[in-house]
């Protein structure tokens, strides 16, 4: 059976841990892989979290199935995170998953059950794991131009004229808050531009919202989608609380949708239901349950508040540091941009030999589209990085 098999082409950031990890180099520098360190380089487990997770050592009495849907108050807490305590439950649904990339999936199956031959429209650049994820739920995509390399802006004109091209039925697939590559992100005003042109020519939002919280703040990163929310009649979202909860092991996600009705809600849920069953059986417990408990305790959901606060406004101040750095070696306003973006990612703007040279003269690392893990940066070194960079850059 497997002589027929070829080996399957590595994930370029999987392979970059590999090389990172085999560099003997003392200083080395890893900005590749995509999770959040803290000032020693460490991947924290958030306080309230562990608390959370002590109460259901000490509290637990079975590990039974929780059930397809999973954890129903996870679930309800997961939509008012995303779409405020104000907002109309009747058409909304949600269904525990695991992690985000788990939402992705099983809302495109659902997508490919209920719009079997529409197309999905990804940003220029995206998470490169999108239209993988969609390809094998059957989807067809196509791109839209979001990201001016040479200006760090999102292209938002051009991403208008090509949306408007899209065949009615299509679905957009857009990133809620801190988009992943560029960190480049829409300005309210277009969100509402966006959405008005979303129904104007019958287009149904995908909305991956993978980092709330990780940009403005957790009300802020959620006001595109709650634009949608007020405008279009129908949604899928795909929400995320590996980076804001960091439990990224545990895989914790919500698939939801917003329907035209409450009883076209229910409908799409027994269907989001039977794909669950499909592909993973039975979502995983632990961490949303822990999530579920500091969404609603209100003294560990105030600690919880505080510590992404912290974590957040570290990634800006190192945003502004690292600007700041680029500024002074350059001599110009070549890389301000990254200033102004938001997220735990950036691209630089370099070339793949350009960040070739960076790993192998300064043992930097990144990935080949010079996409940096801003929480990554050494504040302490941040003027030496400057200066390798500008020293490939040209």
């Amino acid at each position: 059976m497997f002589e027929t098999l070829q080996p399957a082409a590595p994930d370029k950031i999987l392979a970059l841990i590999g090389l990172f990890r085999d560099d003997p180099r003392p200083g080395k520098i890893d900005l590749g892989v995509g999770v959040y360190k803290d000032p020693e380089g460490r991947t924290p487990i958030m306080r309230a979290v562990r608390a959370a997770e002590q109460r259901l050592y000490d509290e637990q009495t079975t590990k039974t199935y929780v059930g397809p849907a999973g954890d129903a108050a996870f679930n309800a807490a997961m939509i008012r995170l995303a779409f405020g305590d104000d907002a109309d439950l009747s058409r909304l649904r949600a269904v525990q998953t695991p992690g985000g990339s788990g939402a992705l999936r099983a809302l495109a199956e659902l997508l490919k059950r209920a719009r079997p031959d529409a197309t999905v429209w990804v940003s220029d650049p995206t998470w490169p794991n999108h239209v993988p994820i969609l390809a094998a739920a059957g989807l067809k995509t196509a791109t839209y131009p979001y990201f001016d390399a040479r200006s760090g802006s999102v292209r938002f004109e051009e991403m208008l004229g090509a949306l408007e091209k899209a065949r009615r039925g299509d679905a957009v697939l857009l990133h809620g808050c801190c988009h992943n590559p560029t960190g480049a992100n829409l300005a309210p005003d277009q969100w509402e531009v966006l959405a008005d042109l979303l129904v104007e020519h019958e287009l149904y939002p995908f909305v991956d919202i993978a980092y709330q919280g990780f940009g403005e703040g957790l009300e802020a990163d959620a006001a595109g989608l709650r634009v949608l929310t007020e405008r279009v009649p129908e949604m899928l979202i795909a929400s995320s609380c590996s980076k804001n909860f960091s439990v990224y092991r545990d895989r914790v996600g919500a698939a939801m949708l917003l329907a035209r009705t409450p009883a076209e809600a229910d409908v799409a849920l027994s269907q989001l239901l039977s794909v669950g069953r499909s592909l993973y059986s039975m979502p995983p417990d632990h961490g949303a349950a822990a999530v579920r408990i500091v969404l609603c305790d209100p003294g560990l959901r105030a600690d919880w508040e505080g510590e992404l606060d912290t974590m957040r406004e570290r990634m800006i101040r190192l945003r502004e540091k690292l600007a700041e750095a680029l500024r002074r070696r350059s001599n110009s306003d070549r890389f301000d941009f990254i200033a102004g973006h938001r997220g735990m990612f950036s691209r630089l703007g370099l070339t793949v030999d350009q960040v070739r040279r960076l790993r192998e003269e300064h043992a930097v690392y990144m990935v080949d589209d010079s996409r940096i893990n801003v929480a990554g940066l050494p504040e302490d070194r941040l003027d030496d990085l400057a200066m390798a960079i500008v020293s490939v850059a040209g």
